[in-house]
């Protein structure tokens, strides 16, 4: 259970890196609900639609050598900001390039915040 919980706040803490850092990300209302509402959006649609959307684009993923699963990242991060908005959290990402380079450092926070953190 604390293991859930501290992914939870390295992706709400990746998300708060990607909306200071990307024009296209912003956030309104109570800004800390947003980032851990957000970052549990974010992790079912990595746990649900992410892997259905890897095996559609499997073709394109062997043939980029991997890359068009930056792509699939900023699909995610934006169906993650869409939904989020369907339930009134005001998490907006305006469109697929600021998707895709908040996908980007949401990527890159993650990976270093995880390794920092010490694994039981």
């Amino acid at each position: 259970m604390v293991k859930l919980l501290v992914r939870w706040v390295i992706s709400a803490l990746a998300l708060f890196v990607a909306a200071w850092l990307v024009p296209g990300i912003r956030v309104f209302g109570t800004a800390w609900v947003a980032y851990a509402v957000m970052a549990a959006i974010l992790g079912l649609v990595n746990a649900l639609v992410r892997p259905v959307l890897k095996f559609l684009t499997c073709p394109l993923i062997l043939l980029t050598l991997g890359l068009f699963i930056l792509v699939i990242n900023g699909i995610t991060l934006w169906l993650s900001a869409w939904i989020a908005n369907q339930f009134g959290i005001g998490f907006y990402v305006d469109g697929f390039w600021p998707a895709f380079w908040g996908a980007l450092i949401v990527s890159i926070v993650t990976t270093v915040l995880s390794a920092l953190v010490k694994e039981d």
